[in-house]
């Protein structure tokens, strides 16, 4: 289990995270003073989807190599380093026979999958003479020099392009977020140019009501202060807060018990402050802005709290952050309502952009559009010369027919008399 979930989230801490899965301890907690407890089958938690576009082609990998008995005990025993080296990735050549074919199949699965969207890309653009050996070096986290084996490279390339996807994926998230704030001002703006100066105020009016009514909530504590923990502890967990422990609190929310609190177990902490600001029943409270919040949450207490920045949360780090002092006597939270997302400079050079696309999209249209017509000219011209095509044979076939029935001679009259 350990195995599959930080590969998932960080592939490097491989070993360290398995080690933990097979030797912790858990603390006792006292379930009965525990709200509603949910027993949790750690068999039965699925790895959150890592949102690389090889998620799936990764996730078998893993299911296949943990039926390896001799690759599991190796990855016991290696260090951070033989992983993040490629070391441990030559291991693979000793697996059993079974999973070499089996780690054969995905990677053959994978090299076909990528080539078909190779070729749909390609085609929408029309373009023909598809050298898919050379395109598909594109895709850095399998070997394509040979697309039908799955060797100790694919296993350390696979290693390598998750760990730094993954790293870059929360900056991705930030860009599309900040992209999407622009563009629901850039909506704005649009429509209310399209409104006579009357309704404009209107909307203008109303726009800021529904900001000041998002505004008006009750106050966030600082995501990981001993205040918003103790509130989890309380208000979630059912406890009394006078007996608030952060080691036993750790291991109540480490849900798959497996040593570490994951980044989706650290959210799953922000979700009262968020309640307190966002409500999916009021239209002045966008979900999209709540998941960007939390995700923020998420990397503030990772700042603080991971100082080994494996974007895994150990028991010792969860325990040196509660003594320090902000823990106890944090800032202020300050929430995205707050804050500025966007300068006027950077929204004229999105608007821009989007200008741009939308003459590109413009000038692509009405090259369709010429095609379709051009088709359409050559498809009514099939017509007519099929139609004509049709009229010469009905009247050769007419002609024919009226030979076969009113044969004559030379005067006109029936070649063959009646016999008397």
């Amino acid at each position: 289990m350990r195995w599959r979930t930080v590969l998932l989230r960080h592939c490097f801490l491989l070993v360290t995270c398995l080690l933990t899965a097979l030797e912790a301890v858990p603390i006792d907690i006292d379930k009965t003073k525990v709200k509603n407890p949910h027993p949790v089958d750690s068999a039965k938690i699925e790895p959150p989807d890592t949102g690389l576009y090889y998620d799936e082609y990764l996730k078998q990998v893993i299911d296949v190599l943990e039926t390896d008995n001799h690759f599991r005990e190796k990855l016991q025993k290696a260090d951070i380093e033989e992983i993040k080296s490629g070391r441990l990735s030559k291991e693979l050549d000793l697996v059993s026979h079974h999973v070499r074919t089996k780690l054969d199949e995905l990677k053959r699965q994978e090299v076909g999958r990528l080539r078909m969207l190779i070729k749909a890309k390609l085609d929408s653009h029309q373009d023909t003479g598809i050298d898919h050996h050379a395109l598909l070096k594109q895709f850095e986290h399998l070997n394509h020099l040979n697309p039908d084996k799955f060797e100790s490279t694919d296993l350390d390339m696979l290693i390598k392009a998750a760990t730094s996807d993954l790293e870059h994926y929360d900056k991705t998230r930030h860009e599309e977020f900040k992209k999407y704030e622009m563009m629901k001002e850039h909506e704005r703006r649009e429509y209310l140019k399209t409104l006579n100066e009357e309704k404009r105020k209107e909307e203008e009016s109303k726009f800021e009501e529904m900001k000041k009514k998002h505004e008006n909530h009750p106050k966030v504590n600082h995501p990981g202060s001993k205040d918003q923990l103790k509130e989890v502890w309380e208000q979630t967990d059912g406890l009394d807060p006078n007996d608030f422990d952060p080691k036993t609190f750790f291991k109540l929310h480490d849900v798959n018990n497996d040593g570490f609190l994951d980044e989706q177990e650290l959210e799953a902490l922000f979700t009262k402050e968020l309640e307190k600001v966002y409500d999916p029943k009021n239209e002045e409270d966008d979900m999209v802005e709540m998941e960007e919040e939390r995700l923020r949450m998420r990397e503030h207490v990772m700042n603080e709290v991971d100082s080994n920045k494996d974007r895994l949360v150990t028991l010792e780090e969860f325990l040196k952050a509660t003594e320090k002092k902000e823990f106890l006597e944090p800032d202020s939270w300050e929430t995205l309502d707050q804050q500025q997302l966007f300068t006027e400079e950077e929204l004229k050079e999105y608007e821009s952009l989007i200008s741009l696309q939308e003459n590109e999209l413009k000038k692509k249209a009405d090259e369709l559009q010429k095609q379709r017509e051009e088709l359409q000219r050559q498809h009514d011209q099939l017509e007519a010369q099929k139609q004509e095509y049709h009229q010469v044979v009905q009247q050769m076939e007419q002609k024919k027919l009226q030979q076969e029935i009113s044969p004559s001679g030379p005067g006109g009259h029936s070649q063959f008399e009646p016999l008397i």
